[in-house]
């Protein structure tokens, strides 16, 4: 990992906190990009460590959401009953993706749900 101050590490946190908590993304969007290019990790570290953030970082959303009435636990349920099969696969096929076709992959993605979401 590249030298990067403890103070820049907690702003991307909060920033990402922040962006996931308003807007329901983050973890991938900004922890990934900010790891690979600010912080000289791996691409693959870099998806593995933004889920392992993404986790406490929805559970204090969600607690806020929910005490406002505004999360569907029935739909929540539905939806991680298939979720947690297709993190275990995508988890395992990270791992057969080199670097620079997952950046490549990456990218486009992002590229694409923001085309959507604009249109």
């Amino acid at each position: 990992m590249k030298h990067i101050s403890l103070l820049i590490i907690i702003m991307i946190g909060i920033i990402t906190g922040l962006i996931n908590g308003l807007l329901g993304i983050g973890g991938g969007t900004i922890l990934i990009p900010a790891m690979v290019f600010f912080m000289g990790i791996t691409q693959h570290q870099a998806h593995g460590t933004s889920l392992a953030v993404i986790l406490p970082t929805t559970l204090a959303s969600c607690l806020i959401y929910g005490l406002n009435h505004d999360l569907n636990l029935n739909l929540t349920i539905q939806v991680i009953a298939g979720s947690i099969g297709g993190g275990y696969l995508g988890a395992k096929l990270l791992n057969k993706i080199p670097a620079p076709k997952l950046r490549r992959f990456f990218g486009i993605f992002m590229f694409l749900a923001g085309l959507r979401m604009m249109l």
